[in-house]
């Protein structure tokens, strides 16, 4: 459950770098940006797939490159589901998604080096929580 919280949260990060480096790409609020990362989750685990597997034989004959038109459609997509969340334009339609991955791999690889989780004292022992969502505990002599 942490890790599809923090997995959401950095998306709305990496959404609201877009919308500052992408013109066409507007978001109104953080409480949008998170809405439109679950967007973005839900059309990117329901529909791309079906689009990926139509779009097959043209991905083929533009090597690889109308994956890219697959990508910003699955954008626009999730922008019609997310109030607060819009996409204008050719431009954001391609560098949008291409802007939002990088964005979320880079905080991805900030937020992995940092301890996210914290310490909780027991009665016991002390407690850790691990970015995982699990616990360890150390028995305190």
């Amino acid at each position: 459950m942490l890790g599809f919280f923090l997995t959401t949260l950095i998306t709305a990060l990496g959404l609201l770098v877009t919308d500052i480096v992408v013109p066409g790409v507007n978001i109104a609020s953080f409480p949008a940006a998170m809405i439109a990362a679950l967007a973005i989750g839900l059309v990117n685990g329901s529909i791309r797939p079906v689009l990926s597997t139509l779009s097959l034989p043209i991905n083929f004959l533009t090597l690889g490159a109308f994956s890219l038109v697959v990508n910003g459609i699955c954008f626009w997509l999730a922008s019609i589901l997310a109030p607060g969340f819009a996409v204008t334009g050719v431009p954001a339609f391609i560098l949008g998604p291409i802007v939002l991955s990088f964005a979320s791999t880079l905080l991805n690889r900030y937020f992995a080096d940092r301890p996210i989780g914290r310490s909780l004292s027991g009665a016991d022992g002390k407690v850790a929580l691990d970015a995982d969502g699990g616990a360890t505990i150390d028995k305190v002599s």
